[in-house]
C-alpha cells in the first residue's frame, strides 16, 4: 500500500454521509414527481416522472433534461424513496429491481464505496486504484465486530466466517467469483491477510521481532502465517498472466483451505487448483503475455544462471508470441527476486528451485525446435537440432532418442511395434502438447510442494475456512470446452447459493414464528446441471463427450449430432437457429443463453501425448523431470490415437475404452469433491464486478455491470428474495417512524411493541398478504414500505403547512397589535406635543418648569424610587440565599445517605474479601493438582502424537502401496481387455483361414485342370505383369502426390467457397434490403411524407431558414382563418336575409298603416283641389337631377365593366397559380426525397456529437476529480484553498449563467408586455383616427345624399343593365367552369397514372412475396418460438411483480370497499363537497400537465401569434375593402381607374374609415327616431287642428304633406338602392361560394391523388396571401388572352412532363419487375439446390424485419419527438454553446492536470528509484537510516493530519457554499415561478388582444349594418319623395276629374300596389336585434297615429 494512499481518510471510503441521504428536499421531490426508472441505451436506466398514462403506454418526462418520452408500462420500474439511497444492504430496498440495484451500486461506487451487501452476497466493484482501507488499523476496527455493526467490507465477511467457525464449530467457506480483472485474486489476498493477522499463533507473535533475514525462518511455528502469505506470489508467478482485461489475471481456479485449531489459531493450509490454462504457455493473443515466470526468469536471472539454463533474449523464443510486453508499474526483475524470496521462505531447496527453472527454460526451448517437410515425401525432418540439444540437456535425455521419438515414433500394431514417420503438422502438434503437459505437471508439483510446506502434523486442525477463487460466469461470442467447465461450476455454485440463501431466510421466518411453506429454489437450476452432468437416460454433454472419445472414427461433428439427437428436446438445450450459424449448440444457463462451438473438444478431452517422448522423460537422468513424468503409463499414447495427421486438425480418433480417464471425468470428480466440501461448510459469497474495460478509476458502464450482475447471480438472488418478505423493520423503529399515520390508534401509556404494531397495522388497513408480524420484527413484501413512505410524506406536508399557517397567523396578529400600540403611542405623543406647543410661551409655565426641580417633593419621589429599587434587590438576594441554603441542605442529606450506603457496601466487601481469600487458597491447591494432571496429560499427548505420527506414516506407506497395487490392477485389467480383444480377432482370423482353405482346395482342383492351358500364357502374362507392376508403382507415387495436391486444393476451394458464399450472402442481403426498403417506402409513404415535412423544417433550421417555415405556417393559418371568416360572413349574410324577411313583414305592416294615412290624405286633397307653383318647380328640378343621374350611371357602368374585367383576371391568375403550385409541389417532393438521407445523416451526426460532448464532459469531470484528489494529496494548503476557490467560482459562474438565462427570459417577457402596451396605444390612436374619419364620412354622406335622390328616375334602366351584367357574369362563370373541368380532367388523369403505378408496385410486391413464401413459413415458426420464449422469460422475471401488484390491488380493493362503507354513512353535503374537490383536483392536475407540456411552446407561439395577428389584420383589411367595393359601388361612382389603383394602396385607411361608421350609424339612428317622433306629433296635431279649423288644417296638411312626400321618396330611393346592392351582393356571394366550392373540389381531388399533394396543397393554400398580392400587381397588364394562352401552354408542358415521368416510372417498374422475376428464379434455384440459401434468406428476412420494426419505431419516435425537437432547438443550441465553453474550460483544466500528473508521475518514478536504492543500501549497509526514515514518516503523518484538518475545514467551506447554492437554487425556483406568472399574464394579454380583435370585428359588422340602415333610410326618403310627387300628380288628376266629374276610386288601389312593389324589394342590412328594436319603435309611433 503506497504512502500516498495511506494519507487519505479511510472513513470516507467506508461510511455513508447520512446527512446527504436523509435530505428532505430530495424526499419531497421524489413524492411530488412520481419518479420511476425507464430503460436507457446509454445509462442503463434513467430517472423520469410520470406525466400521463395511455393504456399500456405511459408518457414520462426525463429528470435529466426535461424531455418527454413514451414508454411501455411493463418497461417501467419503481424507484425507491431517497431514504434508501446508498443503502449498505440492497436486500433492504423496498423496490427490488434491476434499476434500483444498479443505481445503488453506481451511487456508492462514485462515492468511493466499493463494497455493498446484497443479502448473503458481498458485491465488490474494482476501484482501479489503491484505497486506504486495508491497513492494520482497519483490521483492528473490524476485529470482533458483527457484520451489521460495521460498513460492508471483505474484512467483515472474513470476521463473520471466523467467528462462526469458532462459535458454531462449523467449517466455513468464502466463494470469490467474477470476470477476469474484477478483483477476485486481490480480495482473496485480503481475506488471507485478515485471517493471518487475526489468527496468528502465540509463538508467531512472540517471534515477531525476528528480522526477515533470520537464517532459519521456516523452522519456527510462527512462520506458518508468513508462509501462507508468501504462497500467493509463487502461485501468481507460475499461474497468473497479463490479459487485455487484467494485468495480473489468474489463469487457474484455486481453493485455499486454512486449518485452525480449537483455540482459533492457524495450524496449516492446503491449496487445490482447477483448470490451468496451459495453452497460454505456447501461444498468446495480441497485447497479452504468457505466465509471469517466463518473463521474470529472462529478466531477473544472473549471468551464471543464464548460462546454466541456456537462456536467450525475449525475441528468440517462438512461444513468446508478442516478445517482451511490459506491465505498467511493475518490473519483472524485482518480481523475480520476490518470487525467489518467497520460495526460500516456503523452504524450497536450491536444487528444487534450479530444477523448476530448468523445466521452465525447457518449455521455452520446445518452441524453438523447427521441423521441415522433405521434398519428395510428407515426412518431417529436423534440419537444425541446436534447440533439441539444449532441450535434451535441460531435461536430461538423449538427443538421438528424442529426435527418433519425435520424427519416427514406435507404435504398437497388434502385438508388434512399428516405426511410423510423422508429418510436419504431427510433429508440431506433438511438441506443443509436450510443452503444455510439461508445464502443467510442473504447476501441479509446485502446488503439491506448497501444500507440503504448509502442512503441520503436530497440531491437527479442528475446523477450517476455505477460500474459493474461481472464474465467474462469462458469456463470449463463441465458447469452447473450458468455458463449459467454468459455467458448469458456476451453475453448481449458484445452486448452492440459492439453497443456502433461502434456507437462511426461511429459518428466520420460522424463528420469528411466521407461517411459511418451505421452497427449495436450488431445484430451479437442476435441469441445466442434469443437461451437463447426467451419466445416462439420456446422457449429458460430458457423458456423450466421453463416449465419443471411446468410439473409433468419432469426430466433433458426430459428437454434436449425437448431442442434438439425445438432448434436442431438453428445455435448457437449443439447436443452432441457422445452418450457417457459427455455434454448434446452445445451453440456457441461469445467466442467459450461451453459444458453444465444439471445435477440438474430443482432442481437448483426451489430451493425447507422444508416449515415446513421455517414456524418455520418465527415464530422464534428472530426478526432478523423472518425478514429473512418473504417471507416464496413464497418458493417451500414439498407439491409442490413430491418424495423427488428421487428429492435429480435430478429425478422426481411434481409442480403446477403459485405457485412460478424460479431462471431463477428472474435472467432474474434482468439482464433485469441491461441492461436497462446500455443502458441509457455511458459505459466504463475494461477487467481484469489473466497472469498465479501460481500467479507469471512477468510470462505470451500466450495461457491463448489469450483465455481470446477471452472470454473478445477484439478480437471481434478488428474484428469490422477492418471493418472500424482503423488507423487515424492528417494532420500535416502525412505531417511531409511522405512528404519525395512525395518531389515535395507540392509547397513552406503556404498550408492548408488538401490540402497538398490530394496532397500527389495523388502523392502516393493510392487506394481510402484504405483511407478517414476527416475534421482534414486522416483515413486508416489496413496495409496501415505499407506499407507507409516500403517505408519511403527505401527512408531514399537511402538518407542516398547517403549522406554517398558524405561525404566519400568530406573526400577523402580533404585528397588528404592535401597529395598534404604535398608533396609540403616536396619538399620545401628538397630544403632548400639541399641549407643549400651547404652553411653551406662557410665563407661568416657564416659572413652573424652573421651580419644580427645586422642590423637595420631587426629590422625595426620586429617593423613594431608589429605596424601592434597593429593597427589591435585597429581596432578590434573600431569595437566592434561601434557595442556595435549601440546595445545600438537600445535598447534605444526599451525602449522608451515600455515606451510609458506602459503609454498608464496605462491610459487605470485607466479608466478600474474606470469602475470596479462602477461595483463593482453595483454588491454588486445586491449581497445583490440575497442573500435575496437565503435565501427565501432556506427556501422554506427546506419546500419542508420536504414535499417531508413526501411524500416519504407516498409513501413507499403505496408501502408496495400495495406490501402486491399484495402478498395477488397472494395468492388468487393460492388458486383459487387450488380450480378450486380440483373442476375438484371432478366432475370427482362424475362421476366415478355414474358409479360405476350403475355397483354395476347390480352386486347386480347378487350377489343375486349367494348368495346362495357363502354362502357355504364363510367359506373356509374366512379361505383362512386370510392366504393370512398374506402372503401378509410378502411378501410386503420382497418386499420393495428387492426393496431397487435391487436399490442398480442396482446402483452398472450401475457403474460396466460404468467401464466395459470404459475398453472395452479403449481396443478396443488400439486394433484399433495397427491395424491402423500397416496398416499405411505398407501403408507409403517408408516414414518410409527414416525416419529410418535419425533416424539411429541420433542414431549414439547420440552414438558417427558420423564417420561411414560420411564414408558411402563418400563411396557412391566415388562409384557414380566411376560409373561416368567409364562412362566418356567409352565415352573417344568411342572418341578414332572415332579418330582411322580418323587416319585410314589418314594412308590410307599416305599408298598410301608410296606406290608411294616404287615404286620409286623399280625402284632404280632394277637399283642397289646388296646386302650387312650388310643386311644378320641384318637378323641373327633378328632371334635371334625372339627367345628371344618367351621366353618373354611365360612368358607373364603365366602372362596373372594369371591375368585371378585374374579376376575370383574378380567376385566370388563380388558375395559373394553382398550376404553378402543382409544379412547386412536384419540385418540393423531389427535393424532399433528395434531402431525406442528408437530414438523417445530419441528425445522426448531431446526436453523436451531443453524446460525444456529454461523454467527454463526464470523462473530463472524472479526470478532474482524479486530478483533484492527487493534488489534494501532494500539494500544499494554499493550492487546495485556491482549488476550492476555483470550484466555487465555477459553480457561481454556472449559477450566474442560469440566472442570466432566467433574467433573459424575464426581460423577454417584459419586452413582450411593453410591445402589448404599445399595441394597445396604437389601437387607441387608430380609434381616434377613426373618429376623425367618421366626421369626414358624414360630410361625404351629406354630399352623396343629393346624388342618391337623382337615381330614382332611372331605376328601370339600371335594372336592365344589371340583368345584362348578370348574363355577362354567367358567361364568365361558364368559362371558368369549363377551365376548371379541364383542370379536373387532367388531375383525374394524373390520379389514374398514379393508380397504375401503385398497381405496378403492388404486382412487384406480390412477386417478391411469392419468392419469400417458402422461407416465410419456416421463419414464422422460428419467430413465433422466439417470441414465445421471450415472453416466457419476461413473464418468469416479472411473475413476482405481478403477484405483488395483485396483492396490492386486492389491498386497494378492500380499502376502497371499507372507505365506501364509511362514505355511505356520510351526509349528502360531504359527498358533493368531496366530488367537487376531486373534480377540481383532477382538473388542476390536467391543467398542470397541459401547462407543463405547453409551457415551452407558448413562448414561441406568442411571437408567431403576434406576427400572424398583424398579417391577419392586413389581410382582413384587404378583404373588407374588396367586399365593400363590391357591395357599395355606389359610393365610388365618381372614381376612375387611377383612383381605384390609388385606393388599392390606401386599403388600410379605408378600413379605418369604415370603422368610424359605427358612431355615424348611432347618430343616424337617433336622427331617424327623432324624425319618426316629429312625424307622429305632426300627424296628431294635424288631426286635432282639422277638427277645430279647416284652413289651419289645410296649411298644416300642406307642410306635413311636403315633409311626408320628401321622407317617402327618400325611403323609396333607399329601398331601391338597397335592392340593387342586395342583388349585387347576392350575386357576388354566389360567385364567391362557387369559387370556394370549386377550390374545395380541387383540393379534394388533389387529396385523392397522393398524400404528398394534400400536404403541399394545404401549404399552398396557406400561401394565398402572397399570390393574391401578385395577382393584384399583375392586374395592370389586363392581357387576358396572353395569360390564358400561357396558362394552357404551361398546362400542356406540365402534362407532357408528367406523362414522360410516368412513362419512365412505368419502364423502371417494368425493369424492376423483370429484375424481381429474375431474382425470384435465382432465389428459387438457390432454395431448391442448397439449404444454406434458405438459412441465409431466413437470416436476411430476420434482419429486414428487424430493420422494418426499427424503422417503424423510428417513425413513431420521430412523430413523437418532432414537436419536442422544434420547441427545444434553441435550448439545445444554447446548451451546445455552454457545453462548448465548458468543454474548452475542462480541456484546459484537463491539459493542466495531465501535465501536472505527468510531472508527478516523473517525480514518483524518481522517488521510487531513489527509494529502491535506499532500500538496497539499507538492506546491505545502513540500518541506522531506518530510524531517520521512521522519524520522517512520523513528520509526514503529522503533516498528513494537518492536511486532513485543513481538508475538513475546506469541506466545511464547501458545505457552506453548497448551502448557499441551495439558497440560490431556491431563489432561481422563485424566479421561475415569477416567470410562470409572467407567462400567465402574457396569456391574459393574448386573450385581451383576442377580445379586442373580436370587438373590432363586431365594430366592422356594426359599421356594415349602419351603412345598410343608412341606405334604407335614404331609400325610404326617396320613396317618400316619389310618393309626394305621385300624390301631387294624383291630386292634380283628382282635381281635374272633380272638375270634369270623373271617378277617383282607382287611385288608391294603384297607389297601394305601387307601394307594395317598392316595399317588397327592400333589403336592409342590420342585425336581428336592431331590426326588432327599430320595428318596435316604429310600431309604437304608428299606434297613436292609427288612433
Amino acid at each position: 500500500m503506497s504512502q500516498r494512499s495511506g494519507q487519505e481518510d479511510p472513513e470516507r471510503y467506508l461510511f455513508v454521509d447520512r446527512a446527504v441521504v436523509y435530505n428532505p428536499a430530495a424526499q419531497a421531490d421524489w413524492t411530488a414527481k412520481r419518479l420511476v426508472w425507464i430503460p436507457s441505451e446509454r445509462h442503463g436506466f434513467e430517472a423520469a416522472s410520470i406525466r400521463e398514462e395511455r393504456g399500456d403506454e405511459v408518457v414520462v418526462e426525463l429528470a435529466e433534461n426535461g424531455k418527454k418520452a413514451v414508454v411501455i408500462k411493463d418497461d417501467i420500474q419503481k424507484m425507491n424513496p431517497p431514504k434508501f439511497s446508498k443503502v449498505e444492504d440492497m436486500a433492504e430496498l423496498t423496490c427490488l429491481n434491476e434499476a434500483s440495484v444498479l443505481h445503488n451500486l453506481k451511487d456508492r461506487y462514485y462515492s468511493g464505496l466499493i463494497y455493498t451487501y446484497s443479502g448473503l452476497f458481498c458485491v465488490v466493484i474494482n476501484p482501479y486504484k489503491n484505497l486506504p482501507i486495508y491497513s492494520d488499523n482497519i483490521i483492528e476496527m473490524y476485529r470482533g465486530k458483527k457484520r451489521h455493526e460495521m460498513p460492508p467490507h471483505i474484512y467483515a465477511i472474513s470476521e463473520s466466517a471466523y467467528r462462526c467457525m469458532l462459535q458454531d464449530r462449523e467449517d466455513q467457506s468464502i466463494l470469490c467469483t467474477g470476470e477476469s480483472g474484477a478483483g477476485k485474486t486481490e480480495n482473496t489476498k485480503k481475506v488471507i491477510q485478515y485471517l493471518a493477522h487475526v489468527a496468528s499463533s502465540h509463538k508467531g507473535r512472540k517471534d515477531h521481532s525476528i528480522p526477515p533475514e533470520s537464517p532459519k525462518p521456516a523452522k519456527l511455528q510462527g512462520e506458518l502465517e508468513r508462509q501462507l502469505l508468501q504462497a500467493n506470489p509463487i502461485l501468481e508467478s507460475f499461474g497468473n498472466a497479463k490479459t487485455v482485461k487484467n494485468d495480473n489475471s489468474s489463469r487457474f481456479g484455486k481453493f485455499i483451505r486454512i486449518n485452525f485449531d480449537v483455540t482459533g489459531y492457524i495450524v496449516g493450509a492446503n491449496i487445490e487448483t482447477y483448470l490451468l490454462e496451459k495453452s497460454r504457455a505456447i501461444r498468446q493473443a495480441k497485447d497479452e503475455r504468457t505466465f509471469h515466470v517466463f518473463y521474470q526468469l529472462l529478466a531477473g536471472a544472473g549471468e551464471h544462471l543464464k548460462s546454466d539454463l541456456l537462456l536467450e533474449g525475449f525475441n528468440n523464443y517462438r512461444f513468446l508470441s508478442n516478445g517482451h510486453v511490459a506491465i505498467p508499474g511493475q518490473q519483472d526483475k524485482d518480481n523475480f527476486r520476490e518470487t525467489m524470496e518467497a520460495m526460500h521462505i516456503m523452504s524450497f531447496t536450491h536444487e528444487e528451485i534450479l530444477a523448476m527453472l530448468k523445466v521452465v527454460s525447457s518449455v521455452l526451448q520446445f518452441g524453438n525446435i523447427v521441423f521441415k517437410k522433405e521434398r519428395n515425401t510428407d515426412q518431417a525432418s529436423m534440419p537444425d537440432n541446436t534447440a533439441a540439444q539444449k532441450l535434451c540437456h535441460l531435461l536430461g535425455i538423449n538427443v538421438m532418442e528424442f529426435t527418433r521419438a519425435i520424427l519416427t515414433p514406435r507404435i504398437k500394431v497388434g502385438r508388434d511395434y512399428v516405426q511410423k514417420a510423422q508429418t510436419k503438422e504431427q510433429t508440431d502438434f506433438a511438441v506443443e502438447a509436450l510443452a503444455k503437459a510439461t508445464y502443467e505437471r510442473l504447476f501441479r508439483w509446485l502446488v503439491h510442494r506448497i501444500n507440503r510446506a504448509l502442512d503441520r502434523t503436530k497440531r491437527q486442525g479442528a475446523s477450517f475456512i476455505g477460500i474459493l477463487d474461481i472464474a465467474g460466469f462469462e458469456i463470449f461470442q463463441l465458447n469452447s470446452f473450458e468455458q463449459l467447465c467454468i459455467n458448469y461450476t458456476n451453475e453448481k455454485l449458484q445452486q448452492l447459493f440459492n439453497h443456502t440463501m433461502f434456507v437462511l431466510e426461511q429459518e428466520e421466518y420460522q424463528r420469528e414464528g411466521i407461517e411459511w411453506s418451505f421452497i427449495d429454489f436450488g431445484l430451479d437450476l437442476q435441469p441445466c446441471i442434469d443437461l451437463i452432468e447426467r451419466p445416462a437416460n439420456p446422457p449429458g454433454v460430458l457423458a456423450l463427450l466421453d463416449e465419443e472419445c471411446w468410439f473409433p472414427k468419432a469426430t466433433d461433428r458426430t459428437f454434436v449430432d449425437k448431442l442434438i439427437q439425445e438432448q434436442g428436446t431438453h428445455t435448457k438445450f437449443q439447436k443452432p437457429r441457422q445452418l450457417k450459424d457459427k455455434a454448434d449448440f446452445c445451453i440456457i444457463h441461469y445467466a442467459g443463453r450461451v453459444d458453444y462451438k465444439a471445435d477440438e473438444w474430443l482432442m481437448k478431452n483426451m489430451d493425447p501425448l507422444n508416449d515415446n517422448v513421455a517414456t524418455l522423460l520418465h527415464q530422464s537422468t534428472d530426478k526432478f523431470v523423472a518425478e514429473l513424468w512418473k504417471d507416464v503409463d496413464r497418458i493417451v499414447g500414439l498407439d491409442q490415437v490413430a491418424g495423427m495427421n488428421e487428429t492435429a486438425f480435430g478429425a478422426t480418433y481411434k481409442t480403446k475404452k477403459g485405457m485412460f480417464r478424460t479431462v471431463g471425468q477428472l474435472y467432474k470428480e474434482s468439482l464433485t469433491k469441491l461441492m461436497a466440501t462446500l455443502r458441509n461448510t457455511n458459505p459466504n459469497f463475494v461477487r467481484c464486478i469489473i466497472p469498465n474495460h479501460e481500467k479507469r478509476a471512477g468510470k462505470l458502464e451500466p450495461h457491463l455491470v448489469l450483465d455481470q450482475l446477471r452472470c454473478n447471480g445477484v439478480l437471481e438472488g434478488i428474484r428469490i428474495c422477492r418471493q418472500g418478505f424482503p423488507n423487515r423493520i424492528v417494532f420500535q423503529e416502525f412505531r417511531q417512524r409511522y405512528e404519525i399515520l395512525t395518531p389515535n390508534a395507540i392509547p397513552k401509556g406503556f404498550m408492548d411493541g408488538k401490540q402497538a404494531c398490530e394496532r397500527m397495522i389495523q388502523a392502516l388497513e393493510l392487506d394481510p398478504n402484504l405483511f407478517r408480524i414476527g416475534q421482534s420484527k414486522i416483515f413486508f413484501r416489496t413496495g409496501v414500505l415505499a407506499h407507507l413512505e409516500e403517505e408519511r410524506d403527505l401527512k408531514i406536508t399537511d402538518i407542516i403547512i398547517y403549522f406554517q399557517s398558524v405561525c404566519r397567523g400568530y406573526l400577523a396578529r402580533k404585528a397588528f397589535m404592535k401597529k395598534q400600540q404604535q398608533l396609540s403611542a403616536l396619538k399620545v405623543l401628538q397630544r403632548n406635543c400639541a399641549a407643549y406647543l400651547k404652553l411653551r410661551h406662557w410665563q407661568w409655565w416657564r416659572l413652573f418648569t424652573k421651580v419644580k426641580p427645586l422642590l423637595q417633593v420631587t426629590r422625595q419621589e426620586e429617593e423613594m424610587q431608589a429605596k424601592d429599587e434597593e429593597l427589591i434587590k435585597v429581596k432578590e438576594r434573600q431569595l437566592k440565599v434561601e434557595n442556595e441554603l435549601v440546595e445545600v441542605e438537600r445535598k447534605h442529606q444526599q451525602l449522608i445517605e451515600e455515606k451510609n450506603i458506602l459503609a454498608e457496601q464496605l462491610h459487605a466487601e470485607t466479608e466478600l474479601f474474606a470469602e475470596a481469600d479462602e477461595m483463593r487458597v482453595r483454588l491454588l491447591s486445586r491449581k497445583q493438582e490440575l497442573e500435575e494432571i496437565l503435565h501427565d496429560l501432556e506427556s501422554r499427548v506427546e506419546e500419542e502424537e508420536e504414535r499417531n505420527q508413526s501411524l500416519q506414516n504407516e498409513k501413507k506407506k499403505m496408501q502408496s502401496h495400495i495406490q501402486d497395487l491399484e495402478e498395477q490392477l488397472d494395468e492388468e485389467e487393460a492388458a486383459r481387455q487387450k488380450l480378450q480383444l486380440e483373442k476375438v480377432t484371432a478366432e475370427a482370423k482362424i475362421k476366415k483361414m478355414e474358409e479360405d482353405i476350403l475355397l483354395l482346395e476347390d480352386q486347386n482342383s480347378k487350377a489343375v485342370k486349367e494348368k495346362k492351358l495357363l502354362e502357355d500364357r504364363i510367359s506373356e502374362v509374366t512379361s505383362l505383369l512386370t510392366e504393370e507392376e512398374e506402372k503401378a508403382k509410378n502411378l501410386s507415387k503420382i497418386k499420393n502426390k495428387q492426393e496431397m495436391m487435391m487436399a490442398d486444393l480442396e482446402g483452398r476451394l472450401k475457403k474460396e467457397e466460404k468467401t464466395r458464399q459470404e459475398l453472395e450472402k452479403a449481396k443478396r442481403k443488400l439486394d433484399a434490403e433495397t427491395t424491402d426498403l423500397q416496398d416499405q417506402v411505398v407501403e408507409f409513404q403517408a408516414q414518410i411524407d409527414e416525416l419529410k415535412i418535419q425533416l424539411t423544417k429541420k433542414e431549414e433550421e439547420l440552414q438558417s431558414a427558420v423564417v420561411r417555415s414560420d411564414e408558411d405556417t402563418v400563411q396557412k393559418n391566415n388562409a384557414l382563418k380566411q376560409v373561416r371568416e368567409l364562412q362566418a360572413h356567409l352565415s352573417e349574410l344568411q342572418e341578414d336575409l332572415e332579418s330582411e324577411k322580418l323587416s319585410r313583414m314589418k314594412a308590410e305592416k307599416l305599408k298598410r298603416d301608410l296606406s290608411e294615412e294616404l287615404e286620409a290624405l286623399k280625402t284632404e286633397l280632394e277637399d283642397t283641389l289646388d296646386t302650387t307653383a312650388a310643386q311644378q318647380e320641384l318637378r323641373s328640378k327633378r328632371e334635371q337631377e334625372v339627367a345628371e343621374l344618367k351621366k353618373a350611371i354611365d360612368e358607373e357602368t364603365k366602372n362596373h365593366e372594369a371591375q368585371i374585367q378585374e374579376m376575370r383576371q383574378r380567376h385566370t391568375a388563380a388558375l395559373e397559380e394553382l398550376s404553378e403550385q402543382l409544379e412547386q409541389a412536384k419540385r418540393l417532393k423531389a427535393n424532399l426525397e433528395k434531402n431525406k438521407q442528408s437530414l438523417e445523416s445530419d441528425n445522426r451526426e448531431m446526436a453523436c456529437e451531443v453524446k460525444s460532448l456529454q461523454q467527454t464532459k463526464s470523462e473530463s469531470e472524472y479526470k478532474r476529480k482524479k486530478v483533484e484528489t492527487q493534488l489534494q494529496e501532494l500539494t500544499s494548503r494554499a493550492a487546495e484553498a485556491e482549488k476550492a476557490k476555483g470550484e466555487l467560482s465555477e459553480r457561481s459562474h454556472k449559477l450566474q449563467t442560469e440566472l442570466d438565462n432566467v433574467s433573459s427570459l424575464l426581460e423577454e417577457s417584459e419586452k413582450k408586455g411593453v410591445k402589448l402596451a404599445k399595441e394597445v396605444d396604437k389601437l387607441n390612436s387608430k380609434l381616434q383616427d377613426l373618429e376623425e374619419m367618421r366626421q369626414e364620412e358624414t360630410r361625404q354622406k351629406l354630399n352623396l345624399s343629393g346624388q342618391i335622390r337623382q337615381l330614382e328616375g332611372e331605376k328601370t334602366n339600371l335594372l336592365e343593365q344589371q340583368e345584362e351584367d348578370e348574363e355577362a357574369r354567367r358567361n364568365l362563370e361558364k368559362q371558368l367552369q369549363a377551365v376548371n373541368a379541364q383542370l379536373f380532367e387532367t388531375r383525374k388523369k394524373l390520379e389514374e397514372d398514379v393508380a397504375a403505378m401503385e398497381g405496378l408496385e403492388e404486382v412487384k410486391r406480390k412477386l417478391q412475396k411469392d419468392v419469400e413464401l417458402t422461407s416465410q413459413r419456416l421463419e414464422e415458426k422460428s419467430m413465433s418460438m422466439d417470441k414465445m420464449e421471450k415472453t416466457k422469460n419476461r413473464l418468469q422475471q416479472e411473475l413476482d411483480d405481478l403477484m405483488v401488484d395483485l396483492d396490492h390491488q386486492r389491498q386497494i380493493v378492500s380499502n376502497l370497499e371499507k372507505k365506501q362503507k364509511k362514505f355511505d354513512q356520510l351526509l349528502a353535503e360531504e359527498k358533493t363537497i368531496s366530488a367537487r374537490y376531486a373534480e377540481e383536483r383532477d382538473r388542476a392536475e390536467a391543467e398542470a400537465r397541459e401547462k407543463e407540456t405547453k409551457a415551452l411552446s407558448m413562448a414561441r407561439a406568442l411571437e408567431e401569434a403576434l406576427e400572424a395577428k398583424e398579417e391577419l389584420e392586413r389581410f382582413n383589411k384587404q378583404l373588407r375593402a374588396e367586399m365593400e367595393d363590391l357591395m357599395s359601388s355606389k359610393d365610388d361612382v365618381g372614381k376612375n381607374v387611377h383612383e381605384l389603383e390609388k385606393s388599392k394602396r390606401t386599403l388600410e385607411q379605408q378600413v379605418e374609415e369604415m370603422r368610424t361608421q359605427l358612431e355615424e350609424l348611432e347618430d343616424e339612428l337617433q336622427a331617424t327616431e327623432d324624425a319618426k317622433l316629429r312625424l307622429e306629433v305632426n300627424m296628431q296635431a294635424m288631426k286635432a287642428q282639422f277638427d277645430r279649423d279647416l284652413q289651419a288644417r289645410d296649411e298644416q296638411g300642406e307642410e306635413k304633406k311636403r315633409a311626408l312626400v320628401k321622407q317617402v321618396r327618400e325611403m323609396e330611393a333607399e329601398l331601391e338602392d338597397e335592392r340593387k346592392q342586395r342583388t349585387l351582393s347576392v350575386a357576388m356571394k354566389k360567385k364567391l361560394e362557387m369559387d370556394l366550392n370549386e377550390l374545395e373540389g380541387q383540393i379534394e381531388a388533389a387529396n385523392k391523388g397522393r398524400e404528398e399533394a394534400v400536404k403541399q396543397l394545404r401549404k399552398l393554400q396557406a400561401q394565398m396571401k402572397d399570390y393574391q398580392r401578385e395577382m393584384e400587381e399583375a392586374r395592370a397588364s389586363r392581357d387576358e388572352i396572353f395569360s390564358q394562352s400561357k396558362e394552357n401552354e404551361k398546362k400542356l408542358k406540365n402534362l407532357e412532363a408528367e406523362i414522360l415521368q410516368l412513362q419512365e416510372d412505368h419502364a423502371a417498374s417494368e425493369r424492376a419487375r423483370r429484375h424481381a422475376e429474375q431474382e425470384r428464379d435465382e432465389l428459387a434455384d438457390e432454395i431448391s439446390n442448397s439449404a444454406s440459401g434458405k438459412s441465409s434468406l431466413l437470416e436476411e428476412k430476420r434482419r429486414l424485419e428487424a430493420r422494418i420494426s426499427q424503422l417503424e419505431e423510428e417513425l413513431e419516435e420521430e412523430q413523437g419527438n418532432t414537436e419536442l425537437l422544434n420547441e427545444r432547438f434553441r435550448k439545445t443550441n444554447m446548451q451546445v454553446d455552454s457545453l462548448n465553453t465548458e468543454l474548452a474550460g475542462e480541456r484546459n483544466a484537463a491539459q493542466k492536470s495531465e501535465n501536472a500528473r505527468q510531472q508527478m508521475e516523473r517525480q514518483n518514478k524518481d522517488l521510487k528509484a531513489k527509494l529502491a536504492e535506499l532500500e538496497g543500501t539499507v538492506r546491505s549497509k545502513f540500518k541506522a537510516s531506518i530510524t531517520a526514515l521512521e522519524a520522517k514518516s512520523l513528520q509526514m503523518e503529522e503533516q498528513l493530519e494537518q492536511e486532513a484538518k485543513e481538508k475538513a475545514a475546506a469541506n466545511k467551506i464547501v458545505r457552506r457554499t453548497e448551502k448557499k447554492l441551495k439558497e440560490v437554487m431556491l431563489q432561481v425556483e422563485d424566479e421561475r415561478r415569477h416567470a410562470d406568472q409572467y407567462k400567465e399574464q402574457m396569456e391574459k394579454a393574448n386573450s385581451r388582444m383576442k377580445q379586442l380583435k373580436r370587438q373590432l370585428e363586431e365594430a366592422e359588422e356594426e359599421a356594415t349594418r349602419a351603412n345598410a340602415s343608412r341606405r334604407k333610410l335614404q331609400r325610404e326618403l326617396d320613396d317618400a319623395t316619389e310618393a309626394s310627387e305621385g300624390l301631387t300628380r294624383e291630386v292634380n288628376c283628382l282635381k281635374n276629374r272633380l272638375r270634369r266629374g270623373g271617378p277617383v276610386s282607382s287611385f288608391s288601389s294603384n297607389r297601394s300596389g305601387r307601394r307594395n312593389l317598392n316595399l317588397d324589394g327592400a333589403s336592409v342590412d342590420m342585425s336581428d336585434d336592431d331590426a326588432d328594436s327599430r320595428a318596435g319603435d316604429f310600431n309604437e309611433t304608428q299606434t297613436p297615429s292609427a288612433e
